[in-house]
């Protein structure tokens, strides 16, 4: 691969757009950079699982033939982006990582990815995720592994994590991801990247099989605060299709970052669920909390136990599976442990169950609403662990202490699901190991500009540095990075001509 090749792989997707639309660069180019880059690492890191090679040349040649001619070219012209193994895309394998969706090929495209080509933005491929998104270790028995682009031997998180892994070796400059219980916001603390659950509605998720879940919400992850601002502001807007979508406009947007309104007070919470965090990921975070200090902001220490709302996202979880997972409910013997799980526990639900988790999740807002009174954002660490052996199905231990459930791990983030809140994730910075950790920071409804511009003002002011995965990674796991080759086949016979 060559040098200029790794360097525009490097750029932001906000540069990328400015210098296609100029002219100084081509789509083609950019494009023929990003398909390089996949060839040079996604062999170890396996983030993309479905490549979208004639389809995504064809759209740039497109765009560069549009502005020769002098038109106009949209905010996301030539950047590309990866969308998630179980967003529907038309002509685009989708598999939700499942082997009882291996051949599925959709004949539309969801509603967010019908605004990301609108925008411009060219469809590299499909990024990998848990079987049906259920997991936050991005393993399925289709694909295989997703891997830590920091370290191939740990974990990318998930659910979003190939979209994660993408985005931090330069595979992609955006990616689309959900997140139900932190699948955009735990993949980019594990990889050093930035992801955003925005307020539910705002992104419209369509079609949708839960139409009037708020719990699970489309949104967009990127390498800097910046360029997640700018995927939000193409991905965003009021839609007949989508039953929860907003009718109004998103808030702050054609404004930058650094014009949204300034933080003048935020609370730093060091652990909301109870169960530890580990001392480096404690560090960095407060840390990176502090750096506001020298902008002018206040921040206070305060501590919030939420630990007893989080029976009360289990069944709505549980609930939110089921709906999802309806169509293969008899067939859910061919389904992966962790899925086969959840939907039993979702089925052994009662009415008094899922009402009694709504009043709790009603109640734990309006006590964040009254705290968002008094501070305009609440900081806590993404994650609870450093990212773990790929192997392992998840960490059996936090900070020393072993898990009283498999669940406990993502507490910092799914609490985090129930308000309804836009909530962000954004790297604090690196261990001496040098694996990346993340800090969230959660605004008030519809201040996902806010939240996007404090994590800017984390952010370090040197450029993204991108991963190089390690060579050398042991041809035999117990969850096998490589993409089975029949598999890889399928791949390019389904890219679109």
């Amino acid at each position: 691969m060559s040098r200029l090749a790794d360097e525009l792989c490097a750029l932001s997707a906000t540069d990328l757009a400015t210098a296609i639309r100029r002219g100084d660069l081509s789509a083609v180019e950019v494009t023929e950079a990003t398909l390089a880059r996949i060839e040079d690492c996604n062999p170890v890191v396996n983030a993309l699982c479905t490549l979208n090679t004639g389809a995504a040349i064809a759209d740039a040649r497109r765009l560069d033939r549009q502005r020769q001619q002098g038109e106009p070219l949209p905010s996301l012209a030539g950047v590309p982006v990866g969308i998630k193994d179980i967003t529907a895309t038309a002509g685009l394998r989708t598999t939700f990582g499942s082997p009882l969706c291996r051949n599925h090929v959709p004949a539309y495209d969801a509603e967010v990815v019908a605004r990301l080509r609108r925008a411009g933005a060219i469809v590299i491929g499909k990024t990998n995720t848990p079987e049906f998104a259920a997991g936050a270790n991005t393993v399925n028995p289709v694909f295989g592994a997703t891997r830590n682009p920091w370290n191939p031997a740990l974990s990318a998180g998930g659910s979003t994590g190939g979209g994660a892994a993408a985005l931090a070796t330069g595979m992609i400059a955006l990616a689309q991801g959900t997140d139900l219980g932190g699948s955009l916001r735990n993949p980019a603390a594990f990889c050093g990247v930035v992801g955003l659950r925005p307020t539910p509605g705002l992104v419209p998720s369509a079609p949708n099989p839960a139409p009037w879940d708020s719990l699970q919400v489309d949104g967009p992850m990127a390498r800097t605060s910046a360029d997640t601002w700018l995927a939000l502001q193409a991905m965003a807007g009021s839609s007949r299709h989508a039953t929860l979508s907003t009718a109004g406009d998103l808030p702050g947007r054609g404004l930058p970052l650094e014009l949204q309104p300034a933080p003048r007070r935020v609370a730093y919470i060091a652990d909301i669920a109870g169960f530890g965090i580990d001392p480096a990921i404690a560090t960095l975070c407060r840390e990176a909390a502090g750096r506001l200090s020298a902008s002018g902001c206040e921040v206070v220490d305060l501590e919030l136990d939420l630990a007893a709302e989080i029976p009360a996202y289990l069944t709505l979880r549980g609930q939110v599976i089921v709906s999802q997972l309806l169509p293969w409910l008899d067939q859910r013997e061919a389904l992966g442990p962790n899925l086969q799980a959840n939907l039993e526990t979702g089925l052994a639900l009662s009415t008094r169950d899922i009402a009694h988790a709504q009043h709790r999740r009603a109640a734990l807002r309006q006590r964040l609403l009254a705290l968002l009174d008094d501070f305009d954002a609440l900081l806590t660490p993404t994650t609870t662990v450093l990212p773990f052996p790929v192997a392992e199905n998840y960490p059996s231990h936090i900070a020393g202490r072993p898990m009283t459930s498999y669940i406990d791990w993502v507490a910092q983030t799914f609490l985090w699901s129930l308000p309804g809140f836009p909530v962000a994730s954004v790297p604090a910075g690196f261990t001496d190991c040098g694996l990346p950790v993340g800090l969230q920071i959660m605004t008030g409804p519809w201040q996902d500009a806010r939240a996007l511009a404090l994590a800017q003002r984390i952010e370090d002011n040197g450029p993204f540095r991108l991963a190089s995965p390690h060579r050398g990674v042991p041809a035999r796991a117990e969850h096998s990075h490589q993409i089975p080759p029949q598999d890889m086949a399928a791949n390019r016979e389904r890219s679109l001509p």
